[in-house]
């Protein structure tokens, strides 16, 4: 086999093993919205057999799959908190019924926004816990700390996103 075959069915490999934990780390992160997590979960895939064939497959593919995955959504989250910010109040005021779903739209822009500010290390516990799920001991193992390190870097990534969201909501809240 040559080289470039290798390399295709490395990736053929690493997409098998990966997929599914891809999809639903998407899935959790964009509120269940499944059209969203479909796409979002496949230009990931894209940029990476992309990228891994002109660079090579990294050390940790699950990990950069991941990272690609929280900043195509924080991208998306942006523009689309862009959008609902320029929307007018008379097109609020004409669609009450979808008020509800236009404001949990925008928390979960805010919440996104707010990840991609957070350095990776405190957006990964946060995501992690309570995304993922993952018990402290699950955490602390895939990071080789201990419990009671994970406890004190997830208080820290709350106080940080906290901050974060206060300062995005007072920039939306002034644009109003």
């Amino acid at each position: 086999m040559t080289a470039t075959n290798d390399l295709e069915h490395r990736i053929v490999a690493i997409y098998r093993e990966t997929i599914a934990a891809l999809y639903g780390y998407v899935s959790r992160t964009c509120g269940g919205d499944r059209t969203l997590a479909e796409d979002v979960t496949q230009e990931t895939w894209l940029r990476a057999v992309r990228e891994w064939r002109r660079t090579g497959v990294p050390d940790q593919p699950i990990a950069w799959l991941t990272t690609v995955a929280r900043n195509i959504l924080v991208s998306y989250y942006r523009q689309k908190r862009a959008a609902l910010l320029e929307s007018s109040a008379e097109d609020v005021l004409a669609a009450p019924d979808q008020r509800a779903a236009t404001d949990s739209a925008e928390m979960s822009a805010a919440v996104c926004n707010a990840l991609g500010r957070l350095p990776a290390d405190q957006a990964q516990v946060l995501e992690a816990f309570h995304f993922e799920d993952q018990r402290m001991s699950q955490i602390a193992d895939s990071m080789g700390v201990s419990e009671r390190a994970v406890e004190g870097r997830l208080r820290r990534a709350r106080q940080r996103l906290r901050r974060e969201l206060e300062a995005i909501m007072k920039l939306t809240g002034a644009r109003r």
